[in-house]
């Protein structure tokens, strides 16, 4: 619209703020376009209104759920997050193991197969909540710029699949972990402290509480310095997290190159199944040498050739 009556294109980035609304105001437009312009503005006042007269009621519920609070202390994820995956799931105990969980969600791959043929996977079901899925993507794509474990499997896959994989990976990655913490009752362990507080803080104001002042010195390090030391802590957990998975990838190499051991015996010295204690695990490899040659005979049979000389005498 003002682009069709020859107005520059303004000069802040929110035109409907407070800078943009008195931009707007400046400019002389024709009563027409300018009644225009006003409706719009009466129509984005209202929607606003509405929006955090729910985001109230949304905020009020996070802080009465001790499982949104429980789930904020992951990084990347805030308060639509939480309630939003809270609202979809309801109770956790509905689902047995995280598996189901993620099947609920359709982060599992879908699974093709015609008769005895080989089954392939594809791309994941996607059934279910697809806002959900909205909202974990988005937390994902936050969680992998924290240091920490999550930014290290991200990194780890992506080097293998690509970027779009991993984060689908991250996001089955985080919801196995939401259907944990909220299991177990327990906080996320590699979590920034201040970075958990200042989203819940916005959470209570985001609910109407009061804004409080800091009043007094404070001794200690600042609140920046405090940051810096958390991410440290982060960093070392993300470490750990990798020299765990490359440990783990060597000894699964080294036990693929070990060669079978292989034993000869007589296969009645095998003893008879029950003679070993439960959760005891053997693995023979038998050799039992060649097999005898049988003898092969004619279309005739091996009596053949007899009773054909039989019959000739």
């Amino acid at each position: 619209m003002l682009h069709r009556n020859l107005k520059q294109r303004q000069p802040m980035s929110d035109p409907f703020g407070v800078a943009g609304r008195q931009w707007l105001s400046e400019q002389s437009l024709p009563e027409d376009v300018q009644d225009t312009v006003d409706a719009a503005l009466r129509q984005i006042d209202f929607l606003t209104d509405e929006i955090t007269k729910i985001e109230r009621d949304l905020a009020r519920f996070a802080l009465d759920s001790p499982e949104a609070k429980r789930l904020m202390t992951v990084p990347g994820v805030g308060l639509i997050t939480a309630v939003a995956f809270l609202a979809q799931v309801g109770e956790i105990d509905r689902f047995e193991d995280p598996r189901q969980l993620a099947g609920y969600l359709g982060l599992h791959p879908r699974v093709r197969q015609s008769g005895a043929s080989q089954a392939t996977t594809g791309r994941i079901s996607k059934e279910g909540s697809a806002l959900v899925r909205h909202v974990l993507v988005e937390a994902a794509h936050t969680a992998v710029r924290s240091p920490g474990p999550l930014r290290a499997f991200f990194q780890r896959v992506r080097a293998k699949r690509g970027h779009a994989i991993a984060i689908v990976a991250v996001v089955r990655k985080m919801c196995v972990l939401f259907w944990r913490l909220i299991a177990r009752g327990e906080d996320y362990a590699y979590q920034m402290p201040i970075i958990t507080a200042k989203k819940l803080r916005n959470v209570e104001l985001t609910a109407g509480a009061s804004r409080r002042r800091a009043t007094g010195n404070l001794k200690g390090p600042n609140r920046e310095e405090r940051r810096q030391l958390e991410r440290h802590s982060a960093e070392a957990a993300e470490h750990a997290y990798q020299r765990n998975v490359t440990d783990w990838q060597r000894q699964q190499t080294q036990r693929a190159k070990r060669p079978p051991r292989e034993l000869d015996f007589h296969p009645s010295s095998v003893p008879k199944p029950g003679t070993y204690a439960a959760g005891t695990a053997i693995s023979l490899v038998v050799s039992l040498g060649p097999k005898p040659k049988q003898r092969k005979h004619g279309k005739q049979g091996k009596h053949g050739k007899k009773h054909r000389r039989h019959r000739k005498g």
